[in-house]
């Protein structure tokens, strides 16, 4: 299970900008990760310095956050960095507010189904935050309505544990809808304080015991650990994560 665990970029994003790709991926290889998630990479980054530093550390892709405006204007590049990186998962990772009413997640439903017809031997899922929680769509949520685990729905879910404890939902009931549904899951913890804010994985309120338990039997094939703000450097913040998972697993 340790080779199901990913380092998101997003983390490190500072990192990449200021040390460089090839240095932040030797670091994150050294740290005993098997995977990135590919997020957050500098401006004009060179595709091929990113799929040569992979190769050269021997680190997988678990999926690629790629914003739904390169997803309707860009595809056939996505496609190919995809390719590049070795991944068929491409997922949209955020919606610009104008998007964020019931028309507006009708339409992203409706496109992000039309860009997975198109490129039927990749999966188009879509990361959550909470402020899908806050509309209505149908009767429900606008993420349970994207995400309806219906035959003729292609989007697959890439559901962020946090946000869904924000929004004030169990994470654990509401990520059995998705079984079998969802390849790549977001971890990250909350601080046990009155903020509510990013903890590294295992030192917040969040249960990863059970979500591991139920994700080992229903599908998930990556663990992308997350953490949008650190309080101390990103690095050993997803070493104390990273540390944390591990000796769940020995609880399982």
């Amino acid at each position: 299970m340790e080779k199901k665990f990913a380092a998101q970029l997003y983390t490190v994003r500072e990192e990449l900008k200021n040390e460089g790709i090839r240095s932040v991926f030797k670091k994150l290889k050294e740290m005993g990760w098997q995977a990135v998630q590919i997020s957050a990479l500098p401006p004009g980054y060179d595709k091929k310095e990113v799929a040569d530093a992979l190769k050269e550390n021997k680190l997988q892709t678990a999926g690629m956050h790629i914003s739904l405006q390169r997803l309707e204007e860009d595809l056939e590049n996505v496609i190919n960095e995809a390719d590049l990186y070795g991944t068929r998962d491409i997922i949209c990772p955020f919606l610009s507010e104008d998007l964020r009413d019931e028309a507006g997640y009708r339409k992203v439903k409706e496109t992000l189904n039309r860009v997975a017809e198109q490129v039927p031997e990749y999966r188009i899922s879509y990361h959550n935050h909470d402020f899908e929680f806050d509309t209505q769509v149908d009767g429900q949520d606008a993420l349970s309505f994207m995400l309806n685990p219906a035959n003729d729905n292609k989007i697959l879910a890439e559901i962020d544990v946090y946000w869904v404890a924000k929004a004030g939902r169990d994470p654990v009931p509401f990520i059995a809808n998705y079984s079998n549904r969802m390849p790549i899951i977001h971890l990250k913890d909350m601080t046990k304080d009155e903020r509510q804010t990013f903890a590294e994985v295992g030192e917040g309120t969040i249960d990863f015991i059970s979500i591991l338990q139920w994700g080992e039997a229903n599908g998930i094939e990556w663990y992308a650990v997350e953490q949008d703000v650190c309080e101390r450097n990103p690095f050993d913040c997803l070493e104390t994560s990273l540390h944390n998972l591990k000796a769940m697993i020995k609880q399982l």
